[in-house]
């Protein structure tokens, strides 16, 4: 039998213990540092989760963001008909009738009213030194065109060459039975002077330079007449928008030349790029609006005149060709004139030159001296 004595127990009991304390804090290590670990992940986890949460609710509520794109410029639709005689476009439509009208230019007829809307207007020698215009309309159509004045062939025939209704104030028998015998579809304001419906005679001038054509009267009368009011026209030869800015030629700002000692004049305003009309000083304007006469193509043409009758009559060749100026933008161009189909064009080396789209003015002045009376201003 062994016996401890006290100091023996006491050593014992310290090493128990101090083996016991060890093997408790080696298996709390054991234990515990794998949970720390379990744990941290899991809270690393559960952050990363109420994170993905928060970026989804963010997203979910967060405005979508717009879009800043260039607004696309879109071309307008282009119009789908053309005015013959301007080369103008619209969606209305072109098949009404061409109206030719004998405007009178007496200088007691001035102003006139209606020329400003008239697609082209010829002016041709009548008798002595007196021009008298036809007016072409198509694309417009005044209330009032006049003074109207009487026939004469060279006009009526160009008239019907353009597939018009002609329309005059009196004529000479002779010329009355050419038209009676089929020249030219016409109406004679005589046979309707002051009816208040298709002529009217105005209180403030004296006959013969006071008869107005009523307009809207026209197509009635000539429906009345057994006339077509319609009709289908191939459209002169027009530039379009980009070949206008193209035009070559001579600086032109003002054109004269004369038919009378009173000089016929054309001064550009370059701000509007067009011509206006002038007898000598006084500009060619609406008798009631004072509105100028503005022009985007004035073309000269020279060719042969001839008295035929002790009255002064003159008979003017428009078939032959010739030589011819072409006032545009500010431009002018010496070229030549036919008349192709009827219809008096310019002309370059066999190449027919195009109008501006707008409003035309044609000149005819007698061949001798032609063209060289024509001053230019640069």
């Amino acid at each position: 039998m062994i016996v401890l004595d006290k100091s023996d127990i006491i050593e014992t009991s310290k090493i128990l213990v101090n083996k016991t304390s060890k093997g408790v804090l080696y298996l709390m290590r054991k234990s515990i540092i794998p949970m720390l670990s379990m744990l941290f992940l899991f809270l690393l986890l559960l952050m990363g989760a109420c994170s993905n949460d928060e970026q989804v609710e963010q997203e979910a509520t967060q405005e979508p963001e717009q879009t800043q794109s260039e607004p696309v410029e879109q071309e307008e639709p282009e119009l789908p008909n053309v005015y013959p005689l301007t080369g103008e476009r619209t969606e209305q439509s072109v098949d009404n009738r061409i109206v030719a009208v004998m405007v009178n230019n007496h200088p007691k007829a001035r102003p006139q009213t209606g020329l400003s809307q008239a697609d082209i207007v010829f002016e041709i020698l009548a008798e002595g030194n007196i021009t008298r215009f036809m007016a072409l309309y198509q694309s417009e159509q005044p209330e009032q065109v006049g003074p109207v004045r009487s026939a004469r062939p060279y006009y009526f025939n160009t008239a019907d060459d353009y597939g018009a209704l002609y329309i005059h104030h009196g004529a000479a028998t002779f010329i009355e039975n050419m038209l009676k015998d089929g020249a030219a579809d016409y109406i004679n304001g005589s046979y309707y002077d002051d009816d208040g419906h298709l002529f009217e005679r105005a209180d403030f001038r004296r006959a013969p330079h006071n008869s107005y054509l009523q307009f809207g009267a026209v197509y009635e009368v000539a429906e009345e007449k057994g006339y077509e009011t319609t009709a289908e026209y191939e459209p002169l030869p027009f530039l379009d928008e980009q070949d206008t800015k193209d035009i070559t030629g001579s600086t032109a700002t003002e054109v004269s030349f004369n038919y009378t000692s009173t000089p016929v004049r054309y001064v550009y305003d370059s701000e509007a790029e067009k011509y206006h009309r002038y007898n000598g000083q006084e500009q060619t304007a609406e008798l009631d609006t004072e509105e100028p006469i503005e022009l985007d193509n004035v073309f000269i043409i020279a060719t042969h005149h001839e008295v035929v009758d002790s009255a002064g009559r003159r008979e003017v060749d428009l078939s032959s060709g010739g030589n011819a100026y072409l006032l545009q933008k500010g431009k002018v161009q010496k070229i030549q004139w036919e008349n192709r189909d009827g219809r008096l064009l310019p002309v370059r080396d066999g190449e027919v030159v195009k109008f501006v789209p707008g409003k035309t003015w044609i000149n005819v002045i007698p061949e001798s001296p032609g063209l060289d009376d024509v001053q230019i201003t640069e």
